[in-house]
């Protein structure tokens, strides 16, 4: 079915749409078949597969490593304060939100927040590129977890000692107050496996056996993911659960050893004074955000799976508190290791020199060196490693894929015939844009990559996401779709923090940006140059995406503008079991409304009409879809065909398409 849409002027001086109905060729729209319509979008098989890959996605690499070094850095317990405070009025309402708009829309964030917000559309590609960008150096970490693994089958394990080809002579087997000495963990980590330059300005080589591994972790993200939330979701049973046995299995091995009580204690007691750095403060809110995963669009993507009626308040909560037990779990395992180390070394817990990645590929790896059974311990803790890594990469890469499926489902279907090879092109590409972090100057690409797109990247993107979605959209309307989903509003808590908690932290955090660096490692100005690229590959899709949508959008500026904010609800068919979002695709813009409806020129290229209800938008109103019937034009919905609107109200899935 096709229309023609034509704009006349009417006696009061005013453009009214007139509109000619002429058949189009329709297909069937069955799970599974071999067309290029898009399927009925599957679902969790189980909902606590969605609970659980949440958790997955959010528990990470941040929790171990991350979250123990910046409560490190920022003085011992003191950093508890902010980052528990961040978590109640940052963490919680945010992913609460962002679920929200997933599991109603059914649509991964680019076409969600275009829902919302077509002004703002930009953000969700945004939040693709963040993902995209994350997971091809995030899965380098995964690659040195393998390399660890691999090397941990070694007896000794060759960063027990100092007697290896690649130790220099200030190679020491127990670390002293010497500037000058280092560890033999140390050194394996910088000399063995980075073979690390003297900085970014020397770039060096590729490192070929990190380059194969990479292409090996790969390989594993590919075979968890390739059937979609189908297999992802048998997969977390196993890597989001298994993490847990190890943690807690390490925390009772390492409580019992010399020392450990101080790490804790170091962990536990505040440094009150440090609550007055703002940096503080800024850390712990970006360690929320990239902890929980909030603005990676990742939740939000698996959040369009789910029943429509799901509880989305108890995997909210599920979600951000095990997530943080988890990183307070790996608190106690790391900084008891940290009280061993100190034990032995003879200094305080607060001279142990630690930054980034170092936490768990120097300062672990050096205490297992000194345990009962070294091999085992280390094997399990980089398992645990890969465990966590692959939840996480699961998710970034699901996004892209889920976005990308949603957006161009028939494009892609027409060049890679099956999902599969789509899925593995993605793989492919994002292992291309992972070499550099496999060269000799890895690690400091690495760190710009890491700082500029998890923290920089992050912040704006989450501002404008909140904008979009409780400020334009607003509060009212998010509200009543998660009445309609769950039978009931949102509480004032969660209405303050949309609206003002949040953005007044983002704001904050923004104005309070520091420079990368690597330890005491300064990146010149031109490096920071490239941070700042690496970061606009993101941001710069929302103010394209607000340009765009003006552009093609009819009237003076601001008639323009006006469109772009949603005049009523998100409308969906209550009593389908699977509701469509009521959305018109025209050149990339969504209309969530029925103004922009009737505003837009539909006789342009694309356009796509899902019909869940027979009130709202024009073409979609009952006498669209007589017309449509009229003309014979044939409505096909789970492999019927319905030849009149009433069959096709009373169907569960209908969608007119070219």
């Amino acid at each position: 079915m096709s229309s023609h849409t034509k704009w006349k002027q009417s006696g009061n001086g005013n453009q009214e749409l007139s509109m000619e109905f002429r058949p189009r060729q329709a297909t069937m729209l069955t799970q599974g078949a071999d067309t290029d319509q898009e399927p009925t979008r599957p679902t969790w098989s189980r909902q606590i597969e969605f609970t659980l890959a949440g958790i997955g996605c959010a528990v990470g690499l941040g929790n171990v490593w991350r979250f123990p070094y910046l409560c490190y850095r920022s003085g011992g317990g003191a950093f508890l304060v902010p980052y528990l405070l961040m978590l109640v009025v940052l963490g919680i309402p945010l992913l609460y939100m962002e679920l929200t708009v997933g599991q109603y829309t059914r649509r991964g964030p680019v076409l969600a927040l275009a829902t919302v917000c077509p002004l703002l559309k930009g953000v969700g590609i945004a939040s693709v590129a963040i993902s995209f960008i994350m997971c091809t150096y995030y899965n380098v970490v995964i690659t040195w977890a393998l390399y660890y693994l691999f090397s941990s089958f070694q007896a000794p394990l060759p960063w027990q000692n100092c007697n290896n080809t690649w130790n220099t002579p200030n190679c020491t087997n127990h670390a002293t107050n010497s500037s000058y000495s280092s560890t033999a963990s140390q050194e394996f980590f910088k000399y063995k496996m980075l073979e690390q330059t003297s900085g970014v300005e020397d770039t060096g080589v590729l490192r070929w056996d990190l380059f194969l591994i990479l292409i090996l972790a790969w390989i594993l993200i590919y075979f968890c993911i390739f059937k979609g939330v189908k297999s992802t979701g048998k997969v977390v049973y196993f890597t989001a659960l298994f993490p847990y046995v190890i943690l807690i299995a390490l925390l009772i091995n390492n409580a019992q050893l010399p020392g450990a009580l101080e790490g804790i204690k170091f962990f536990i007691v505040p440094v009150w004074d440090e609550l007055l750095s703002v940096e503080v403060w800024v850390n712990a809110a970006a360690q929320i955000f990239n902890s929980i995963g909030i603005g990676f669009g990742s939740l939000m993507a698996m959040s369009s799976y789910n029943d429509f009626n799901n509880n989305i308040l108890k995997d909210t909560l599920s979600i951000s508190i095990i997530n943080s037990i988890t990183s307070i779990l790996a608190g106690f395992v790391i900084f008891s290791a940290f009280g061993y180390m100190s034990y032995l070394q003879g200094i305080p817990v607060s001279d142990l020199a630690v930054d980034g990645p170092g936490l768990v590929f120097v300062v672990y790896p050096q205490a297992f060196a000194n345990m009962p059974v070294a091999q085992l311990w280390a094997v399990l803790f980089f398992f645990m490693l890969l465990c966590l890594g692959l939840d996480s990469e699961f998710a970034m890469v699901e996004v892209m894929v889920t976005s990308l499926m949603d957006q161009f489902y028939k494009d892609v279907i027409h060049v890679f015939k099956k999902k599969e090879l789509f899925v593995l092109a993605v793989c492919f590409v994002a292992c291309l844009f992972g070499i550099p972090c496999v060269m000799q100057v890895g690690i400091y690409v690495f760190q710009l990559m890491d700082h500029y797109t998890a923290i920089v990247s992050i912040m704006f993107l989450a501002f404008f996401e909140v904008m979009a979605t409780c400020w334009i959209y607003g509060v009212k309307r998010l509200s009543a779709n998660l009445e309609e989903m769950n039978g009931h509003k949102a509480n004032i808590f969660f209405r303050l923090c949309w609206l003002i908690v949040a953005p007044v932290i983002l704001i904050f955090s923004i104005i309070q940006f520091k420079p990368a660096r690597y330890g005491e490692y300064v990146f010149p100005p031109w490096g920071q140059g490239v941070g700042w690229i690496i970061a606009l590959a993101s941001i710069i899709w929302i103010p394209l995406g607000a340009i765009h949508t003006l552009w093609v959008l009819p009237g003076s500026i601001m008639e323009k503008y006006s469109l772009t904010h949603p005049n009523h609800s998100i409308k969906v068919f209550q009593s389908l079991s699977w509701p469509q979002v009521y959305t018109i695709t025209h050149l990339g813009v969504q209309a969530a409304s029925a103004n922009i409806c009737e505003r837009m020129d539909h006789s342009q290229e694309h356009h796509e009409f899902q019909c869940g209800t027979v009130t709202g938008c024009h073409l979609c109103s009952e006498s669209g879809l007589k017309a449509v019937s009229g003309l014979t034009t044939k409505w096909k919905q789970l492999g019927t065909t319905a030849t009149s609107s009433r069959q096709c109200k009373l169907t569960e899935w209908c969608q007119w398409m070219r």
